[in-house]
């Protein structure tokens, strides 16, 4: 395995959907010039997608399909990457992990508003209540790269992208 350190970090940003990591995750790369992955995205357009679930409705991911696709960009570096899940990217592409949690109260508000419903509203909000998505991401990575950030009101957003600017900087400063 190479361990030689790459000129330019790699993010990633996870959370139970709904927490706020597309809007963190736009703002982070205007700031610092990083590029944006949208596994969603990425994953529809590269047609990663296998079969579709209709309990969850939505479409199943192709993992190996998707890993193979983003290897080349991975190591390169520079990238913020933002999907709900965590634990099948390998642990070498990340120099930091950040997962995003948010109250219940607001993820069933921003749930309900985009349309979830039945077992996948609930299976989401249960998977924020018992910190799933925490508990993947210091299993699958270092503890001390994973950080846990409050990402409910406007000014946790700011202060979350404050902190991980610093993080970044310090990061490309050596530190």
């Amino acid at each position: 395995m190479n361990t030689a350190r790459r000129a330019i970090p790699n993010i990633l940003v996870t959370g139970t959907p709904g927490v706020g990591k597309s809007t963190l995750c736009r703002k982070l790369s205007e700031v610092t010039g990083l590029t944006w992955l949208e596994v969603s995205r990425i994953a529809k357009e590269n047609d990663c997608l296998s079969e579709y679930d209709e309990v969850y409705k939505c479409p199943v991911l192709d993992e190996d399909k998707l890993l193979d696709l983003m290897e080349e960009k991975m190591c390169a570096g520079g990238n913020i990457v933002e999907y709900h899940s965590c634990e099948f990217f390998p642990e070498r592409w990340f120099d930091i992990v950040f997962v995003l949690r948010t109250n219940n109260t607001a993820l069933y508000d921003r749930l309900t508003a985009r349309g979830y419903s039945g077992k996948k509203l609930t299976d989401n909000i249960d998977c924020e209540i018992f910190q799933t998505i925490l508990e993947e991401a210091k299993e699958s990575y270092k503890v001390d790269i994973v950080h846990e950030l409050a990402n409910t009101t406007e000014e946790q957003l700011a202060d979350n992208l404050s902190r991980i600017c610093i993080w970044l900087q310090n990061w490309m400063n050596g530190s």
